[in-house]
């Protein structure tokens, strides 16, 4: 009888993270109110240990073993690292600056209101039940943690929702992108605030100082050579950065959004660029969406995850259009214009999932909290498209009023 080996059941595992969510998506046409990206990670959740694995343990241990999932998690790595640092590069600080009163107040109102809404609906978690702070992670990290992962925006599949709706290079969309990118720097560096390892400050201040220096160097080089070797110079550059962050102590997902926040868009091509990220979303990033999957837990009980993520959702959705529509009515827009742009910054997925894998990996949070985030990450994103979509319709002259 044959014994399958390693690398037949990890091409297994492959075939199910490919074939299973497509068929969903395509068969079910799920694309207005679940595109790919979330079909992929609500299955990440389905087949991890929560669900299939507890209702056929002999499928999961079968497929799911240490070392496939341990060759899962180098490609997801892999993945993930890429698409922040794409993100990093496709933030555009020269808009925000040009519009920079109107970018400051509605990209400190969207991020500061879910951020205390967030940091309440921990304080409420903490209230109604333990295990919900990590073995490493303190009191003031948790909420803190808990209160910026509602406050996320994810920039990425913001760009991926407003080029669905045809919105991406009109006024509004490019409004709104200046509004993400300023909330992405203070995600990070409140993320990086968070992971501060006293122990390890003298590690981490080399890191900082190397980094800025060796920036300025890497800078002056890509300005130099021609685009093609620019690709392979930033992977290396990307590499680097990664490895060194995590020996600091600050993680490798610090390290690779840094390497793009310091490169710029122009020195690419704009469609190379988003041919990168469709492929790495399409090829390599549904392992990631498995392998978060595969960290899912429900110990705490069940009941308990789920009302931890509906009080994290409503934190999180309410916050972030509390703090837009008070944005809204310090600048004076148009009525109906906050309620579009709040509800397309609270689109959580993929950032807000990269976060919370980060402060799982630093035992910040526990598998409990990080399946209630994620939870909340799919439901936040889903309700976008759907809830959006009608309102544009009746707004079509608002979105082609130039700024």
């Amino acid at each position: 009888m044959h014994t399958m080996t390693t690398t037949e059941i990890f091409l297994i595992a492959m075939v199910i993270i490919f074939t299973v969510p497509y068929l969903i998506w395509r068969l079910g046409r799920t694309d207005y109110w679940a595109p790919l990206v979330v079909v992929q990670i609500i299955m990440g959740i389905v087949l991890g240990p929560g669900v299939l694995g507890k209702a056929f343990p002999e499928y999961y241990t079968f497929v799911f073993t240490p070392d496939v999932i341990k060759s899962l998690n180098g490609i997801a790595w892999w993945a993930v690292m890429i698409f922040v640092w794409i993100a990093g590069i496709e933030l555009d600080l020269k808009k925000a600056w040009a519009y920079k009163r109107e970018s400051s107040i509605t990209a400190g109102l969207a991020l500061g209101t879910p951020l205390l809404f967030g940091c309440g609906a921990a304080v409420a978690m903490m209230a109604f039940s333990d295990g919900w702070i990590g073995a490493q992670g303190m009191t003031w990290q948790f909420v803190l943690g808990v209160g910026m992962a509602c406050a996320v925006t994810a920039l990425p599949i913001l760009i991926l929702f407003m080029e669905k709706m045809e919105i991406l290079r009109q006024p509004i969309g490019q409004r709104i992108l200046r509004y993400a990118s300023l909330d992405d720097i203070a995600i990070w560096g409140v993320l990086a605030l968070i992971l501060l390892d006293w122990e390890r400050v003298g590690r981490q201040g080399m890191f900082l100082l190397g980094f800025a220096l060796l920036a300025y160097v890497f800078r002056k080089l890509m300005v130099a050579i021609q685009e093609k070797d620019r690709w392979y110079a930033g992977f290396i550059w990307l590499a680097a950065c990664g490895l060194a962050a995590d020996w600091a102590g600050l993680h490798y997902m610090v390290g690779a959004f840094l390497a793009g926040a310091v490169m710029d868009a122009e020195w690419f091509n704009q469609e190379d660029m988003d041919k990168l990220r469709h492929f790495v979303l399409m090829i390599i990033m549904p392992v990631f969406f498995l392998s978060t999957g595969l960290r899912t837990n429900w110990d705490v009980g069940g009941t308990a995850v789920f009302v931890a993520a509906a009080i994290l959702l409503v934190a999180s959705v309410a916050g972030k259009l509390a703090g837009v529509h008070a944005a809204g009515k310090i600048l004076k827009w148009e009525k109906g214009e906050a309620s579009i742009i709040g509800w397309l910054l609270q689109t959580k997925a993929l950032i807000m999932i990269i976060f919370a894998n980060v402060l799982l990996d630093k035992q910040i949070i526990t598998n409990e909290t990080f399946t209630a985030l994620l939870i909340m990450a799919v439901a936040s994103t889903m309700l976008t498209v759907p809830v959006v979509s009608p309102k544009l319709q009746k707004m079509k002259a608002m979105i082609l009023r130039s700024k």
